[in-house]
C-alpha cells in the first residue's frame, strides 16, 4: 500500500493526474511488481473525491497492462519488465555506492496474479439475490416440517424436480424413487461401497479423478487402471481386466477432456452387461458443451439397468453449495431398502428446499442459459488467445465440453517444470499429476498442463498467456520444438 500524492491541475481531470501518476511510479520503479493499489473506497477517501474518477483511472491501467486484477484480493502492479521489456531503469532512489559493485535487487516472489485454476467458477454468476430469497421463501413455505427430520434419501419435491430436468436434458430415464442427494462425490460412492459388498476390484480411467479412486482403496478395494485415450476410456482394455465394476468421465474425461463416441458407450454397456457389473457414470460437466451434438447419457442407454449415474450442482451453480445426486438402478435401489437407513444423511433440508424452489419457479433454466452462455464466451476466448500468442507452439484438447482445456506444450521439459515457470511469472497452471494412479508416462509425446476458463475474467486471461509464452518459450528457444 502506498499514499498517492496527486497535483492540482485545473485544466487536467482528475482521473487522468490518477493514472499519469501511478503509470509514472512504475516507471521509476517506485512502484514494483507485487504492490498492492489502494482499494477505490480507500482512495476516494485520501483524494477526498467520488469513486468514478479512481475506477476509470484503475480501468485505464488495467487495460494497459499496467496492473492486474486478483479476484476477491484487488489490483496489483504487473512485473513491469516481463510485461514490457525496454532498458532497464534504476528503482526509485537505488544509484550505487561508488567503488562498490551493485547489489542485486532481490524482489520477493510475484502473487500469482492468474489462476487457471479448473475447479473455479465465475463467482459474478451465482444469483445472489434470488438464492437469498428462495432462502427465506422456503423457511416459510416448509414451516410446518422445520421440527422434523426430513427423508434420508432426500427430499421429495427435489428428487422430483431432478428426475424431471435430468429426463429433459440428459435423457436419464429414472423416478424420485431412484434419486439419493447427497453432499458430494465422497458421499455417494461412500453410499455405493455399502451397496455392492461383494465388490473386490473397480476398474478406472488413468488418469482419472483420484478423489474417487481413494474412496475406493481407503476400504480395501483393488484398482484396475485402464488407459485413456484421445476419446476416453479405452473399453476393450475393460475385458482384459477382473474388475466388478467401472467409474467413468464420458462426457468430459477428467482431466484430460476426451468425450467417449457412441459406438465405445455401447460396448461399454455390453460389457457391463456380459459381467453383471456396473458402470459408475459421473456426469459433473454434462451441461456445458460447446461444439458438435449432444452424445446421450450412458445411462439413457442403458436397457439392462447396468449404470449408476451421478450428477452435481456444485458446477452448474457453485462449489459452496454441497448439493449432488445419484440415480440408482431398480436392483440397487432394492438393496438401499433393505438396509439400515443410519447410512443415508442427507444435506440440510433448508438448502434442498431451496434448490427445489429454485428450479420449479424456473430459475435454474434461466441460469443454466446464462452460464452456458457465459462459459462458451470466455471458451472461445481463451482459445482464440492461445491460438494468437502460443500458435503451433501448443495443442489444444479436450476442448468441446467442460470448464477446462488440455494444453500440449511443444517443449522439452516436463509437466511440473512449466507449472514451476508459470508460477514464476504469476500464473497457475495445474499439471493434475495426482489424478495418475502410477507414474505419468514418460513416452508422452509433449508434456501437458491444464487451465481453466471459468473463474477468470477476458483480461486476466489475456495476461495469463501474454506471461505464459515469456515464462515457457522466450529465452528458451533451444527447449522448443518447432
Amino acid at each position: 500500500m502506498f499514499d498517492l500524492l496527486i497535483t492540482e491541475q485545473q485544466d487536467t481531470p482528475l482521473y487522468q493526474r490518477i493514472y499519469d501518476e501511478i503509470r509514472e511510479q512504475i516507471h521509476i520503479g517506485r512502484l514494483q511488481g507485487g504492490m498492492r493499489l489502494p482499494s477505490v473506497r480507500s482512495l476516494a477517501v485520501q483524494l477526498n473525491s467520488s469513486k468514478t474518477p479512481i475506477e476509470t483511472a484503475y480501468q485505464m491501467l488495467l487495460a494497459e497492462g499496467y496492473v492486474l486484477s486478483v479476484p476477491r484480493s484487488g489490483l496489483y502492479i504487473a512485473d513491469y519488465d516481463r510485461l514490457f521489456p525496454t532498458e532497464p531503469s534504476r528503482p526509485f532512489n537505488s544509484s550505487p555506492t561508488p567503488g562498490r559493485p551493485e547489489e542485486p535487487l532481490h524482489l520477493p516472489a510475484p502473487p500469482t496474479v492468474v489462476d487457471f485454476n479448473p475447479t473455479s467458477l465465475d463467482p459474478a454468476l451465482f444469483p445472489f439475490r434470488t438464492w437469498s430469497k428462495l432462502l427465506k421463501q422456503s423457511l416459510e413455505h416448509f414451516a410446518g416440517d422445520m421440527g422434523k427430520y426430513g427423508d434420508p434419501q432426500g427430499e421429495w419435491e427435489l428428487r422430483t424436480a431432478v428426475a424431471q430436468y435430468l429426463w429433459s436434458s440428459r435423457g436419464v430415464n429414472c423416478l424420485p424413487e431412484q434419486i439419493v442427494i447427497g453432499s458430494g462425490m465422497a458421499y455417494s460412492i461412500g453410499i455405493l461401497i455399502k451397496l455392492l459388498p461383494g465388490l473386490k476390484r473397480v476398474a478406472m480411467e488413468e488418469p482419472g479423478y483420484n478423489l474417487v479412486r481413494d474412496q475406493f482403496v481407503l476400504n480395501g478395494y483393488g484398482i484396475d487402471p485402464i488407459e485413456v485415450r484421445k476419446n476416453g476410456i479405452e473399453v476393450s482394455d475393460l475385458w482384459t481386466s477382473s474388475a466388478q465394476a467401472v467409474y467413468v468421465t464420458p462426457s468430459h474425461q477428467f482431466p484430460t477432456g476426451g468425450i467417449l463416441p457412441y459406438p465405445d458407450r455401447e460396448r461399454l454397456l455390453d460389457w457391463a452387461a456380459e459381467r453383471g457389473a456396473y458402470v459408475v457414470e459421473d456426469d459433473y460437466a454434462g451441461e456445458f458443451r460447446y461444439s458438435g451434438k449432444p452424445i446421450p447419457s450412458l445411462q439413457s442407454l442403458d436397457r439392462r439397468d447396468r449404470v449408476i449415474y451421478i450428477g452435481t450442482f456444485s458446477k452448474a451453480v457453485t462449489p459452496a453449495l454441497r448439493l449432488n445426486y445419484m440415480v440408482l438402478p431398480p436392483a440397487l435401489l432394492k438393496t438401499l431398502r433393505s438396509m439400515p437407513y443410519e447410512i443415508l444423511f442427507a444435506p440440510s433440508r433448508i438448502e434442498q428446499w431451496a434448490m427445489y424452489l429454485f428450479m420449479e419457479q424456473g430459475h435454474w433454466h434461466r441460469h443454466i442459459r446464462k452460464m452456458r452462455n457465459t462459459y462458451r464466451r470466455k471458451h472461445r476466448h481463451l482459445l482464440a488467445l492461445i491460438a494468437l500468442h502460443l500458435g503451433d507452439l501448443v495443442e489444444v484438447t479436450g476442448e468441446h465440453a467442460g470448464l477446462h482445456l488440455q494444453l500440449a506444450v511443444k517443449i522439452r521439459k516436463s509437466a511440473q517444470s512449466l507449472v514451476k515457470l508459470a508460477a514464476g511469472a504469476g500464473v497457475a497452471v495445474y499439471d493434475f499429476h495426482k489424478m495418475w494412479m502410477g507414474e505419468k508416462p514418460i513416452a508422452e509425446k509433449f508434456p501437458n498442463v491444464f487451465l481453466g476458463f471459468a473463474g477468470i475474467g477476458l483480461q486476466e486471461m489475456e495476461t495469463g498467456i501474454r506471461l505464459l509464452r515469456k515464462a515457457w518459450f522466450e529465452g528458451f528457444s533451444d527447449d522448443a520444438t518447432p
